[in-house]
């Protein structure tokens, strides 16, 4: 069964810095595709950055320039490097894995992690 547990968020102020780790078991992850979303109260849940088993990275406008995504395929574990944080980054974090395509597509999420930056 995959599973996939984040940690690291915490609560920082604004300009601070966090790292998110997420740690997948019960499937090698070298070839899916993993990234990090996250919801604020009110708002919708939007995607963050992804990042493909060949290294491949997407990033929302917003956090382009602050936030880097990698991977250690090696300890099936992705990262989310959060730099020059910002009050509207206060959300629960969440990790993504999915491969596969149309009815073989799985898609996994983790429980979350909260991340708050106070002004």
């Amino acid at each position: 069964q995959v599973q996939l547990v984040e940690s690291g968020g915490d609560s920082v102020q604004a300009g601070g810095s966090l790292t998110l780790s997420c740690a997948v078991s019960g499937r090698s992850f070298s070839t899916d595709v993993v990234g990090w979303y996250r919801q604020a109260p009110g708002k919708q849940h939007e995607l963050v950055a992804t990042i493909t088993g060949g290294g491949t990275t997407i990033y929302a406008d917003s956090v382009k320039g602050r936030f880097t995504i990698s991977r250690d395929n090696a300890k099936n574990t992705v990262f989310l490097q959060m730099n020059s944080l910002k009050p509207e980054d206060t959300a629960v974090y969440y990790c993504n894995l999915r491969y596969g395509s149309g009815y073989n597509a799985r898609i996994y999420w983790g429980q979350g992690t909260q991340v708050t930056v106070s002004s």
